[in-house]
């Protein structure tokens, strides 16, 4: 088992993917460059989380971990647009915005316990 795999936040990260990408497949009348970026932006999270257990050094994966996080916000930020455009009921958003707060919540404990800074 790998390191990532051992951690909450990596399953959270993974079930919140899957439910992301079945969602997204599930669109037909979805615009496909949105879908495509929400795509990214959501693997992103899970590939830079995983990335940031195989790193060395505290800096290192601070960085990885950093990244993971704007995805989340990226993500968030493409819901909202796609929520104003009709492209995403309430509902959905809602569930997904819940969980993506949760992650982004869980990954900056991690960012804070490799600094001695807690502001970020």
């Amino acid at each position: 088992m790998f390191d990532f795999e051992k951690l909450e936040v990596y399953q959270v990260t993974k079930t919140q993917n899957i439910e992301v990408l079945k969602f997204l497949f599930q669109q037909n009348d979805l615009n496909a460059d949105f879908a495509t970026q929400w795509k990214e932006a959501s693997m992103g999270t899970v590939i830079n989380l995983a990335e940031s257990t195989a790193r060395m050094t505290h800096p290192e994966k601070k960085h990885f971990l950093t990244i993971a996080r704007g995805n989340i916000n990226s993500c968030v930020a493409l819901m909202e647009l796609g929520k104003e455009i009709g492209w995403i009921d309430q509902t959905t958003f809602e569930h997904f915005y819940t969980r993506y707060e949760q992650m982004s919540k869980m990954m900056l404990g991690m960012i804070r316990s490799f600094s001695s800074e807690t502001k970020i």
